[in-house]
């Protein structure tokens, strides 16, 4: 099974196995991709709603790579299909695998290169530049910013 995120849609991805998706992914789409995504509904393709059980482990695990602020509601819920159906994720978004890699989620790339490695990342204040494993709205030291690094 391969849980297709809307960069497939947009891409013309095919396989010849089973196909599963979110509806919110159907929302981020226009055009000829949402009539894609229309007619493979049409045709058999699974809508899937994963548990908010789920959906709380992938957001975990989100923040414990540092990817929780680059991932979308949908992102997210995507990633949740994918570990709830023993699927394999088909993405463009380098968060999304990195977050995949951590989950032990197959990933397959359309258009991109896949991540060569799974990253945690940092965050680094922009005043007194104080380095975080986790991020936070501001510096607990001077309040300042932060920034995801890579470490």
């Amino acid at each position: 099974m391969h849980v297709l995120d809307s960069s497939a849609f947009i891409d013309e991805y095919t396989t010849d196995e089973q196909i599963a998706t979110i509806p919110m992914v159907r929302e981020e789409l226009e055009d000829e991709a949402g009539y894609r995504f229309d007619a493979l509904e049409g045709s058999g393709m699974r809508i899937h709603i994963p548990d908010p059980e789920t959906v709380d482990q992938i957001e975990r695990a989100a923040r414990e790579t540092g990817d929780a602020e680059a991932l979308s509601r949908t992102d997210v819920r995507l990633l949740a299909t994918a570990f709830e159906l023993d699927a394999t994720l088909v993405t463009d978004d380098y968060a999304m695998q990195n977050v995949a890699e951590k989950l032990d989620v197959g990933v397959e790339v359309i258009a991109q290169d896949g991540i060569d490695e799974r990253r945690d990342w940092t965050f680094q204040c922009q005043g007194c530049g104080r380095v975080f494993d986790e991020n936070h709205d501001r510096c607990e030291i001077c309040g300042s910013g932060l920034e995801r690094k890579r470490p």
